[in-house]
């Protein structure tokens, strides 16, 4: 088969040649042999039954109508083929088939198209296929169906080259056409040909087509694209500002995806089901709470939605809002597979790996059947725990058990697990088990053990893994010079850095946002655009002066190791996760929880700050980096050290 690049290489003088002229069908007709007396009766009594629904009495007239040469009109077939869909009759609606096509009768091009939908969706797309090859006339109908039918089931060629071969016989798309084949669009050079083609047969405005443009320039992360088709909708419906809040908060562009849900409340529109999930997306990637708490209100005007109950679930687990997630999930009447792996996930990434645990025991006692995600989030419960044998069997059963196959997720789990018990030989075996092939991301978990472990020789050797595989990781760069400078290997650390400024890589600066009165304030190391940073940093030092009374000192092994003496102390004094904290103890009031979110994992340094902070001031709080959340309070933290 041609490539998608291939088969749409003339598609622009496809979209250029198309006919202007309107498919116009042929009038339906009823059919019946003349002089045959009891035609009109069985006519008649066939009709009633198909319109009644009767099925099995439906089939059996028919069975009579076929031995006397009698047939019915498109539209009372067209309801019979309906009540076969209705009942899932697979062999009835092939009957029907064969019914319309017996004894040289030549159906119309509208039973046809009928036909093909419900072999499309009984999932029979060979059958589909055989109608649509032998039909002597195709209208625009018998052509989208196809296209939708391979789209939907994920055959973009196939869908691509029913396109370009509708163009070449002269049909003109409509907006069902185009809505369907831009979902299935997967680059960016074909999308836009795509969106020429729209502009074309005059169907740019049209609601399902803009919608499908957005979605697709979203997918493809050409978001001031996606923005573009919006803005230039005059008149915008709830499905395109769902498409556009959708796209924003699945691009991790929550701020916007937010504040375009605040303008389409504005225009007066009322959130539905999908308006909704997607602003729960975008609460929980910024681990907004009180916005999320907002949200869940418009949930509340809904029936029990599992689909919404799920999006709820996972934003306040993503959230650090335990108490919130128990109590909606103890509430849901109706849970599934994903309800159960949400909560798993929640509780062992915010520290609670044993709950975790109790919790996959008693999924498994209500018959729900784990799937993928559930066993990453078993796994990660059992690594993040120090759960060596319940890890090892849990993933080395997972096939026989569950009948899942392990994956990359599931190996990075378990070296995870092996390399933060000190197992960094059993860690380096399971990667040379992989049956496919390590990434990045596989040998930068192993490459943090090598860090806490202290194993010099492999660390090097797995850093240069990760940096083969992603040149343009900076943390690598870095972890590996200090790695160098704690060996005392300084000609190795001048040349990282000369590799760094060579190819323009910096460190990623820590970065902390929390959210009071519903505003996120931002801060970074060194930090002077906050207006009150100059009052943060005067309570922050006096914090630390006041810590230190009670036996802190600051650990400057997280620092960089080029820093001397008091510039050391002082970067670490100023970490943006300190910086967050006092803010928060400044603005939230004294019984409200301390919510951070970190772009970077947590060093030792601020762990043991904010253990003693949250010990002092009889606070909680809770800071989400990017592997797992901490729960700071009465001076212990959930991850019991352990991270």
């Amino acid at each position: 088969m041609k490539t998608v690049s291939a088969k749409l290489k003339h598609l622009r003088t496809s979209l250029s040649s198309l006919s202007s002229r309107p498919y116009s069908p042929t009038p339906l007709a009823s059919h019946a042999k003349p002089g045959n007396p009891s035609s009109s009766t069985l006519l008649d009594e066939f009709v009633s039954l198909c319109y009644q629904r009767d099925l099995p009495r439906a089939m059996k007239a028919m069975a009579a109508m076929e031995r006397h040469g009698i047939y019915a009109d498109s539209i009372t077939y067209s309801e019979l083929i309906k009540c076969c869909l209705a009942r899932n009759a697979v062999e009835q609606g092939r009957l029907v088939h064969k019914h319309v096509s017996s004894n040289g009768y030549q159906p119309k091009t509208f039973i046809l198209n009928i036909l093909i939908s419900m072999y499309v969706k009984f999932k029979l797309l060979q059958e589909a296929q055989a109608v649509f090859d032998q039909m002597p006339e195709r209208n625009v109908v018998s052509w989208t169906t196809m296209i939708s039918a391979y789209a939907n089931v994920g055959l973009s060629d196939k869908a691509l080259e029913f396109f370009v071969l509708m163009l070449r016989e002269g049909v003109l798309p409509n907006m069902f056409t185009f809505s369907s084949i831009l979902r299935v669009c997967n680059g960016i050079s074909n999308l836009r040909q795509l969106h020429c083609g729209t502009i074309k047969v005059g169907l740019e405005s049209d609601v399902f087509v803009r919608s499908a443009l957005i979605d697709v320039y979203s997918k493809l992360d050409e978001l001031r694209d996606a923005i573009c088709v919006f803005n230039e909708m005059e008149t915008k419906d709830l499905v395109v500002w769902n498409s556009i809040i959708g796209g924003l908060a699945q691009n991790c562009d929550g701020d916007e995806a937010l504040n375009q849900f605040k303008r389409m409340k504005r225009a007066g529109f009322t959130a539905d089901q999908a308006t909704l999930t997607s602003v729960l997306r975008a609460c929980t990637g910024l681990a907004l709470l009180e916005v999320g708490r907002q949200v869940h209100v418009h949930v509340l005007k809904f029936d029990v939605d599992l689909i919404l109950n799920n999006a709820l679930l996972d934003m306040y687990c993503k959230s650090g809002s335990l108490e919130d997630a128990k109590s909606l999930f103890e509430k849901m009447v109706h849970k599934d597979v994903i309800s159960w792996s949400t909560m798993i996930a929640g509780l062992a990434q915010n520290g609670f790996s044993q709950e975790a645990l109790k919790l996959f025991d008693l999924m498994k006692a209500s018959g729900t059947k784990p799937n993928y995600i559930t066993i990453i989030g078993v796994l990660f419960a059992c690594s993040h725990a120090g759960l060596v044998d319940d890890g090892m069997f849990y993933f080395r059963s997972m096939k026989r058990l569950y009948g899942i196959d392990p994956g990359r997720e599931h190996y990075g789990c378990v070296i995870d697990l092996l390399g933060r018990a000190g197992k960094l030989d059993e860690a380096m075996n399971l990667i040379q088990e992989m049956e496919c092939e390590p990434d990045a991301v596989t040998w930068r978990t192993l490459l943090g053990a090598c860090r806490v472990h202290r194993n010099v020789d492999l660390a090097i050797y797995v850093a240069k893994k990760v940096l083969k595989l992603d040149p343009e990781d900076a943390g690598t760069y870095v972890l590996l010079s200090n790695i160098y400078a704690n060996s005392q290997r300084w000609e190795d650390v001048t040349e990282i850095r000369r590799q760094m400024r060579e190819r323009g890589i910096t460190k990623e600066p820590g970065c902390s946002w929390i959210e009071v009165n519903k505003q996120v304030h931002a801060f970074i190391l060194g930090d002077t655009a906050h207006p009150k940073i100059n009052i943060i940093n005067r309570r922050l030092n006096q914090l630390i002066h006041k810590l230190m009374g009670i036996g802190y000192v600051p650990d400057t092994n997280f620092v960089l190791q080029d820093l001397e003496g008091e510039q050391r102390d002082d970067s670490l004094w100023y970490h943006s996760e300190k910086l967050a904290i006092v803010f928060g103890l400044m603005s939230l009031s004294s019984g409200s929880a301390i919510r951070i979110r970190k772009n970077l994992r947590i060093c030792g340094d601020c762990h043991t700050f904010a253990k003693l902070v949250a010990k002092m001031e009889c606070r909680l709080i809770v800071i989400r980096d990017p592997v797992r959340y901490h729960h700071f309070q009465n001076g212990v933290c959930s991850c019991g050290d352990y991270w």
